[in-house]
């Protein structure tokens, strides 16, 4: 019977921190790893040992195997959580994990490996009688028929990486005349992503909703869902904000969708937390896109709808636990939203803001949650993902979360690096998102950054600046003088100013 006593966590940032604190909560040692400029990230500060694995590049850091379990190892570790990205939906990493006599935090490698591929997961699905759009069921191996299968289903048609993730190895293709250069487009860009050019088309679904079910399974097969998060609010194919639940889900299509996603998952034998995703058309007609094999950035949104805490159930899941509760004692506890907080520049396309975090002060009051991974006085580098943090709110219903949320931004103070906040408190005002009528395109439809507008992160900058100047300037005072005092009122004309 596994007994775990000491976790050694192989992520950073704010997953890296929010793993460690479910395992202090459980009395389950926790080891940290940490590359070059992590030294005193808050995750290393907080576990209680830390092992240096390498410098900056990931390849040499998080994403060596070797490392990571020499590190669990030496430590006397009994188990590793990858959190998300890196190595985490990594068959290889989990099964050396048990070769090396540690456990995977996590599902098996088959399941691992069977979701992470795109056409395998089609064609399981379509044994498990889970819709998926129309299109190719398997790789692409003959254009010309593939072709032929674009004209069947009708443009526009989306060409998708067989590995794919993220956006990459991802291509839109609305004429024919298209086809084959997008193709060759997505292939090339698969290759240099994941080492794997193999495509398949589906059709692409127009005003589509990113609707995903969590789910959590047992050893036992015991599986269950803990309903949804609506995250269609993306840019570049990567959500920004999500929601639980959606606004768009009657009760009888909840159902129907959670039972297809406990389907999907135990079609694959799954074990541990999971996420199955679909994209809902404006019909309401549903369709499965793919499976995260691991924790998902947004889980927050579950738990505080739920009450319950994924990553302590993955931990007792992974030590051999039953599930505590059957499907009919889960109950969805008012309305939660996540904002992601990344150091981008909505004004200049979302492109990354490095820099040194001089200004970080986090809201706070009821329901207001914030998972982050960094603090003030830390450099945000171009070495990893450029999120700061996750802000969530939780409350009675979805126009009080709305509105929590909305105190919440206004509180949030970050300076020294652009922030997505100006676009998520645009969004969070937007009357279709408040009536709940919006899309993956929500970006391309709604938002016209202001290119060269003063963000409140350059007001405090100024404000900060304009106030040190005017007292250093007062209290230089002339020989055999006595130094004044700053005027006060110097200090708010400027703040009216730049209001």
């Amino acid at each position: 019977m596994p007994q775990i006593n000491k976790v050694l966590v192989a992520n950073r940032g704010e997953i890296a921190l929010r793993i460690i604190r479910s395992c202090k909560e459980k009395n389950v040692e926790t080891v940290a790893v940490y590359s070059r400029p992590d030294a005193t990230a808050p995750h290393v500060v907080a576990a209680d040992e830390s092992v240096f694995i390498g410098e900056a590049a990931s390849s040499e850091s998080y994403l060596s195997m070797e490392k990571i379990i020499s590190a669990a190892k030496d430590t006397g570790a009994d188990a590793i959580h990858p959190g998300y990205g890196f190595l985490s939906e990594n068959a290889l990493f989990a099964k050396k994990c048990k070769d090396a006599g540690l456990i995977f935090i996590g599902p098996k490698p088959d399941a691992i490996d069977l979701m992470g591929d795109k056409t395998k997961a089609r064609e399981l699905m379509a044994k498990a009688n889970v819709p998926y759009p129309p299109g190719t069921e398997s790789a692409m191996k003959d254009i010309d028929k593939a072709r032929q299968i674009a004209e069947e289903i009708g443009y526009p048609v989306l060409v998708k990486a067989a590995a794919g993730g993220g956006g990459k190895g991802m291509r839109i293709v609305h004429d024919p005349a298209d086809f084959d250069k997008s193709v060759k487009a997505a292939k090339s860009e698969a290759k240099n992503a994941f080492g794997d050019d193999r495509v398949y088309i589906e059709k692409y679904l127009e005003e589509p909703r990113h609707i995903e079910f969590q789910i959590i399974a047992d050893e036992k097969g015991n599986t269950v869902h803990l309903f949804e998060r609506e995250c269609s609010i993306q840019r570049r194919h990567q959500k920004v904000i999500e929601e639980a639940p959606s606004a768009v889900l009657t009760e009888e299509l909840r159902e129907e969708m959670g039972l297809a996603a406990v389907n999907a998952a135990k079609a694959c034998s799954y074990v541990g937390a999971g996420t199955v995703e679909f994209l809902v058309d404006k019909h309401l007609n549903f369709y499965f896109l793919e499976m995260n094999t691991r924790l998902q950035v947004e889980h927050p949104v579950t738990e505080l709808i739920t009450g319950l805490d994924l990553v302590a159930l993955q931990i007792d899941i992974a030590d051999g636990k039953d599930l505590p509760f059957s499907q009919s004692d889960i109950k969805v506890n008012g309305h939660a939203i996540e904002c992601r907080i990344y150091a981008e520049d909505p004004s200049d396309n979302f492109l990354p803001s490095t820099g040194l975090l001089r200004r970080h002060r986090i809201p706070a009051g009821p329901g207001v949650r914030v998972d982050a991974g960094v603090e003030e006085g830390q450099e945000v580098t171009i070495n990893y993902d450029p999120m700061i943090s996750k802000l969530c709110t939780h409350a009675v219903d979805r126009s009080a979360a709305i509105s929590r949320m909305l105190r919440a931004l206004e509180e949030y103070e970050i300076s020294g690096v652009r922030t997505t906040i100006p676009f998520c408190e645009f969004t969070l005002q937007h009357e279709s998102f408040i009536n709940g009528n919006y899309d993956t395109h929500f970006v391309q439809d709604h938002y016209t950054p202001v290119v060269g507008s003063l963000y409140k992160n350059d007001k405090q900058d100024v404000i900060s600046v304009v106030s040190s100047l005017l007292k250093n300037r007062s209290n230089k005072a002339e020989p055999n003088q006595t130094p004044q005092v700053a005027d006060p009122s110097a200090d708010n004309w400027w703040k009216n100013r730049i209001k």
